[in-house]
């Protein structure tokens, strides 16, 4: 009975759309008993005013809801998790491509939170956004995915705007409105060059960081139509190179490589944790030179000498370069060895 109103309502819709009630009427009456379901035909027709006065005022996704008792299940818990990985599941069978992608991608940042100090109610509310932070790759068609050779430009397009779906359909839920804040930020990067709103910095959060980082390498690990899949010590190369450039936060890698059973990079000697480059950064930041000039004696470019200034307000807790030359004359880092 569920397919028969579908299919009913999807033609009448059309039809009243495009030329009122008494298309929408012809047509019930036309396909009465080949199309259409009779009994339901003929219940339209009679009551045709009444179920098609007030189609555009309407709310739609509630009042599916509320006519289906069982979509009125609240589910806590476990049972949350179990859902939302049958979702994840549902999603990446869209492509032969992504079959596991989303498991794996839950799985890894499951094992990176605790490395860095994220709590078991951050860590859920991670692994969960993770489950579903691709939900909005159904919005895009598999003829983009799956294409073999060079993206056009307006199929890159279609890609960009992937993230920004995956937040708009969880954001229908107040329960889940939290998922999508995190899973529309996993395709940013730190230096500004990622999507959909090209976030930068201190502006993408520390959890959408870490699924970044573990969406990134488990896609490298997996076959895409243009490319075999990468090996693990590929993909971890390839991910502290995104590091190196600035484009992926350090840490974080760090700690999605370690769950990927890699062996982790020296970490970092200096205080808050800055790299050696980053305090290369801070000497010359509190001895009042701009981002262009730091660029210039660094050998990089000023959009990473920036990112770096970004970072190290974040781990030292600051916002301007005079708590940041305070925190550098305090620990000794003017001083080069």
């Amino acid at each position: 009975m569920a397919a028969r109103l579908t299919q009913l309502a999807e033609y009448i819709e059309v039809a009243h759309r495009v030329g009122g009630t008494g298309a929408a009427v012809a047509l019930a009456r036309k396909r009465r008993g080949s199309q259409f379901d009779p009994e339901l035909a003929t219940f339209l027709c009679a009551h045709a005013d009444e179920l098609l006065s007030n189609l555009d005022g309407t709310r739609t996704w509630q009042a599916v809801v509320d006519a289906e008792p069982a979509l009125g299940m609240r589910l806590a818990g476990d049972d949350i998790d179990a859902a939302l990985l049958a979702i994840a599941d549902f999603v990446d069978l869209k492509s032969p491509y992504t079959l596991g992608h989303a498991r794996a991608v839950a799985e890894l940042v499951t094992g990176a939170a605790p490395q860095l100090g994220m709590a078991e109610d951050e860590i859920r509310i991670l692994r969960r956004a993770a489950l579903v932070h691709c939900l909005g790759r159904l919005g895009v068609s598999n003829s983009i995915w799956d294409k073999p050779g060079p993206l056009g430009t307006g199929e890159w397009e279609r890609i960009r705007m992937y993230p920004y779906l995956t937040e708009r359909i969880l954001h229908q839920s107040a329960a889940l409105a939290p998922l999508g804040q995190i899973a529309v930020q996993h395709r940013e990067r730190l230096d500004g060059s990622g999507y959909p709103r090209g976030l930068s910095g201190i502006a993408i959060s520390r959890p959408a960081r870490i699924l970044a980082a573990a969406d990134a390498y488990q896609s490298m690990r997996e076959p895409r139509p243009y490319r075999e899949a990468r090996t693990p010590d590929d993909a971890a190369g390839q991910l502290r190179d995104e590091v190196r450039a600035g484009r992926l936060d350090g840490p974080s890698v760090e700690a999605v490589l370690a769950a990927a059973g890699h062996r982790l990079a020296r970490r970092p000697d200096g205080p808050a944790r800055l790299t050696d480059r980053e305090v290369d950064v801070l000497r010359l930041l509190a001895r009042g030179f701009s981002s262009k000039e730091i660029a210039a004696r660094l050998v990089i470019a000023p959009k990473t000498a920036r990112n770096h200034t970004e970072h190290i307000y974040a781990k030292i807790g600051t916002s301007n370069r005079a708590g940041a030359s305070l925190f550098a004359v305090r620990h000794g880092l003017l001083a080069v060895d």
